[in-house]
């Protein structure tokens, strides 16, 4: 007897577990039961689970019958025609959605001509294994798993067009491409995503070739005139806000030009760019620390409070400033009302992001990489038309990744760039080898895509055939300019005294235990000191029982408070040890340290 559960819930036993699961199949395809219900067998406890949940993910699948699928040239004539919907097809039986657990009882195909009699349903197409991103890998099937996975991840973070109303949103953090393009090689996928309303690359020309050794390992090598064109340029928006608010006993914030008496006021030049009521106007060309919205704020403390009532002029300024983000433009200044009705500006800065040393690419194959260098057109090579690359590619990022589709890709992709047409590279159901390798011939050559070049420093052929072809290329959101990071001196915290962290904070670059280990083997004895000593304290301990002491550096004087002792040595160790020794100290642990000459 095999027990019977709804939602997870004891309801009974049945005899013939095999037949009361095609029972409800039945009922269900039937429609005497509502379609969404799913039914599982579980051989190893041998219980019969019932499913009605809302949340389960389900798939839709042809059902299969002795063989052969429920879905005929006439169903299929009848959908062309428009005579038939999705609905009609589930209705009728044909089609079923099956979730995670009644998927465990089926057999499915991925291909009708895989079909046999032990199959029990078909894939609606055999792409429909693989998600959204990965379906937009071109020729998938040719690579290995993970990388597939990878190059899906990717082009999340492709740099594109991600609205058509970018200049009337306030997003944060938003890109934009210039001219972005479809690519060449396409999969169906992307008609029905409608990838041409917010595409996220440009099709390049690409050789494969080492040249003079800046595309090692995943670098890559760029033409500078193709950059001068245009290529891959893209645009950063970056916007700043801020309120006026209001605050208890009827102070607020004003947004104007801060007065010089005002407390925290900046140099007279930072506020250039503000019209009378304290706002930047549109196309103003701003750099570090200009201010964007003048602002001042009533005083925030006491002490500030009672100046206040005396009637001196306390207000401080709290004007918005331009980070660190290079030559920026204002694009859009919105004067507005926040939600407790409170006046309320944003600016929006564009700031312009032109390809550099440094700066992330990849290819749909997960084939990611950084410009090693942009040469200049005269010194890369060119094929016997004059076709100079637009990206040099390293050969020796592929046998290893076994990312065949790239090489798919880039044949593919010439020979529809040669014949003005998309090619189609649909996972497990594309446009073969045979048939671009044709087209390829057919337009005069190598049925490979591979070509002689001439290099463009000595003008003599090179010795090896080179592939060069159409490939889709990304530009990548990570951009060197918004990652470089250097500090000599800067701000401290308060507590620790040491660097503040982050690089938007102007902080410093922490050295972990790792680092520490590497200047030890080097023997940088002096480097790893200069490391350790950014929170340096010296503080005055009792030679006589080794607690902390008083000394006043005016009058040249020394006291022990626990032993009256004056007699003392100033020792030198880092401030968060300092602080250890206080806190241990606030618990009633007194710790000793011994200031003698050194024992044994």
């Amino acid at each position: 007897m095999s027990d019977v559960y709804v939602d997870h819930v004891f309801l009974g036993n049945h005899s013939n577990a095999l037949e009361f699961v095609k029972g409800v199949k039945k009922l269900r395809s039937d429609g005497k039961i509502p379609e969404f219900i799913n039914v599982f067998y579980d051989e190893s406890e041998d219980k019969i689970e019932i499913l009605t949940e809302k949340g389960r993910i389900r798939r839709p699948l042809i059902i299969v019958e002795n063989g052969k699928s429920r879905i005929t040239d006439v169903h299929l004539s009848k959908l062309q025609k428009g005579e038939l919907v999705w609905s009609d097809l589930v209705k009728e039986g044909v089609v079923e959605f099956l979730d995670a657990d009644e998927e465990e009882n089926a057999f499915i195909s991925l291909n009708e001509k895989e079909l046999t009699s032990e199959h029990t349903h078909l894939e609606l197409t055999p792409f429909a294994v693989v998600g959204l991103l990965t379906g937009m890998v071109p020729y998938a099937e040719h690579n290995q798993g993970p990388r597939v996975s990878f190059g899906s991840k990717l082009q999340k973070q492709g740099v594109g067009v991600y609205a058509q109303n970018f200049h009337l949103r306030q997003d944060t953090d938003t890109h934009l491409l210039h001219y972005p393009q479809r690519p060449i090689v396409e999969t169906i996928v992307l008609n029905h995503i409608n990838y041409d309303d917010h595409p996220i690359g440009q099709n390049v020309v690409i050789a494969v070739m080492s040249f003079d050794g800046y595309n090692m390992h995943d670098s890559i090598i760029i033409n500078k005139a193709s950059i001068e064109r245009g290529l891959f340029r893209s645009t950063y928006f970056k916007p700043y806000k801020s309120s006026e608010l209001k605050y208890l006993g009827g102070q607020v914030d004003l947004f104007e030009i801060p007065d010089k008496e005002v407390r925290g006021f900046k140099k007279e030049e930072d506020y250039r760019f503000l019209e009378d009521d304290g706002i930047i106007f549109p196309e103003s060309v701003v750099t570090k620390d200009d201010v964007l919205i003048g602002k001042t704020s009533p005083p925030r403390f006491l002490a500030e409070m009672e100046e206040f009532k005396m009637g001196v002029e306390a207000r401080r300024d709290a004007s918005i400033t331009v980070d660190d983000s290079g030559k920026s433009v204002v694009d859009t200044v919105v004067i507005t009302e926040n939600e407790e009705g409170n006046k309320s500006i944003k600016v929006k800065l564009r700031i312009p992001k032109i390809p550099e040393m440094g700066d992330k690419f990849t290819t749909r194959h997960g084939q990611k990489g950084v410009i090693g260098i942009m040469l200049a057109p005269e010194d890369m090579p060119q094929t016997a038309d004059g076709v100079i690359p637009d990206i040099i590619f390293n050969p020796h990022s592929l046998p290893g990744r076994m990312t065949v589709s790239q090489l798919l890709e880039m044949i593919a992709g010439k020979a529809g760039a040669l014949q003005g047409e998309f090619i189609d590279g649909t996972v497990f159901d594309n446009v073969g080898e045979k048939e671009f390798s044709k087209i390829l011939k057919n337009h005069g050559f190598r049925e490979d895509g591979a070509e002689s070049l001439i290099d463009g420093v000595t003008g003599e052929p090179l010795k090896a055939r080179i592939l060069v072809g159409n490939i889709y290329y990304l530009r990548l959101k990570h951009l060197v300019s918004s990652k470089i990071h250097a500090r000599s001196r800067g701000p401290m915290q308060l507590l620790t005294r040491q660097p503040t962290e982050g690089r938007a904070k102007d902080g410093g670059l922490r050295l972990g235990e790792m680092e520490k280990d590497v200047l030890i083997a080097h023997g940088a004895s002096l480097l790893l000191k200069e490391r350790f000593d950014s929170d340096k304290t010296i503080i005055p301990v009792c030679d006589n029982c080794g607690l902390t002491s008083i000394y006043n550096k005016f009058r040249n004087e020394s006291v022990c408070p626990s032993c009256k002792d004056s007699r003392i040595k100033f020792v030198e160790m880092s401030y968060a040890f300092k602080l250890l020794l206080d806190e241990l100290r606030s618990l009633g642990i007194h710790p000793k340290i011994d200031v003698g000459p050194k024992k044994g």
